[in-house]
């Protein structure tokens, strides 16, 4: 699979941009604030629907425009896809597959996948437990667009239940009497958070085991051996998980029942306070290190290390699937010391497509020099 063109239409800084682009490496080059970085986020926008950089579509669109357009055409196989987003902030996103709408904008899911490594994944290591759930979330999608819909409809359920948790407390402290209705509407939301939390929970760590190793040998990869990383999944549940091994095992019913249970222990814990304590939000990925946890004790060579083990364990395990993904690296060997550069660029220079962008064309390591654009003053132009 390869991106062979891209079209650009207000987004970022681009008000147009039109390229062609070809299997192999491929550096795109130019100073901080050229518009570098918008180009691959723009592709990765197309396979993700959402940016490594901002969570919202806003500042997305070029200052002053209503709306940006995206679209790629993208070869896999003996085939070519067209695939067409435009960005409306504040209204629906619409979508486009071969010049034919499609009923929901994540429609598109699927048909590129890519692995993009960039500076921002230091927070993957050294950030909240958010940033973990994200990654392992958005690994879920890359590989089974249909786990979009699981996700949001287990964020949709949180939102409602949190509102109403609140609307407990606050009746709870005006009029103690009065909370019985919101406590039969909860338990009615209490089932429906079982039910989408069990599905997520359990595809969740069953992609945990799937990664586990590729993690590990992608550690040992760009550390050149020294030291053993290792990740495991902390559940809310607690004692309470049936987490069974191997995780392809697991009874979704038995995962909501131990839910629905927690969730009843908890209550009063999570009316007093207005939020949900117990469910898939709550967990955690917990990285280590030579079984100390990676967060707060590795240097910053290792929390390097371990980032981009972690997204090429997902390369790897999405090219395991079937379908090599575009892999995309932002700016990111000027972060690396030599070691860790080139052994990145050796693992990752046969993959079939691969984008990096770098501020002068010396941070680009050999074995990646392939095709080159120069991106100065609002063009981009190829100089090989």
């Amino acid at each position: 699979m390869h991106v062979s063109a891209l079209q650009l239409t207000d987004f970022r800084s681009w008000a147009a941009l039109e390229l062609e682009l070809a299997p192999g490496p491929t550096a795109l080059v130019g100073a901080n604030g050229q518009g570098k970085t918008n180009v691959v986020e723009a592709i990765g926008y197309l396979a993700t629907l959402g940016s490594h950089r901002v969570s919202t579509d806003a500042p997305l669109v070029r200052s002053g425009a209503e709306r940006a357009v995206l679209r790629a055409r993208v070869d896999r196989d003996d085939r070519q896809t067209l695939i067409e987003l435009e960005l409306n902030p504040g209204a629906a996103n619409r979508a486009r597959i071969n010049r034919a709408p499609a009923p929901r904008a994540r429609e598109v899911l699927g048909l590129l996948r890519t692995v993009l490594f960039a500076p921002e994944d230091l927070a993957l290591v050294r950030g909240d437990p958010s940033e973990r759930r994200r990654f392992l979330d958005d690994l879920l999608v890359a590989r089974a667009p249909r786990f979009a819909g699981v996700r949001s409809d287990y964020e949709r359920v949180l939102k409602q239940r949190n509102a109403l948790l609140k609307t407990a407390f606050l009746a709870k402290r005006s009029s103690p009497s009065s909370t019985g209705d919101a406590m039969r509407t909860l338990d009615v939301w209490d089932a429906h958070l079982a039910r989408a939390g069990s599905e997520l929970l359990a595809a969740r760590l069953e992609l945990v085991d799937a990664l586990r190793p590729h993690v590990e040998a992608a550690y040992k990869e760009v550390s050149a051996g020294q030291g053993e990383t290792g990740l495991a999944y902390r559940s809310s549940l607690g004692e309470a998980a049936p987490l069974s091994v191997p995780a392809e095992t697991l009874d979704r019913e038995v995962l909501g029942a131990a839910l629905l249970s927690e969730l009843a222990r908890v209550r009063p814990q999570e009316v007093e306070r207005g939020v949900s304590l117990v469910g898939p939000h709550r967990d955690e990925l917990v990285l280590t290190l030579a079984d100390l946890p990676v967060k707060g004790y590795a240097s910053h060579g290792e929390s390097w290390s371990v980032a981009l083990a972690l997204r090429l364990a997902s390369y790897e395990l999405l090219r395991s699937d079937g379908g090599e993904p575009v892999l995309i690296l932002d700016d990111v060997f000027a972060e690396l010391d030599v070691g860790r550069r080139s052994r990145l660029a050796e693992l990752v220079s046969e993959a079939e497509q691969v984008l990096v962008t770098a501020a002068v064309p010396d941070d680009v390591p050999e074995a990646l020099v392939g095709g080159r654009y120069d991106v100065h003053d609002g063009a981009v132009t190829r100089v090989r």
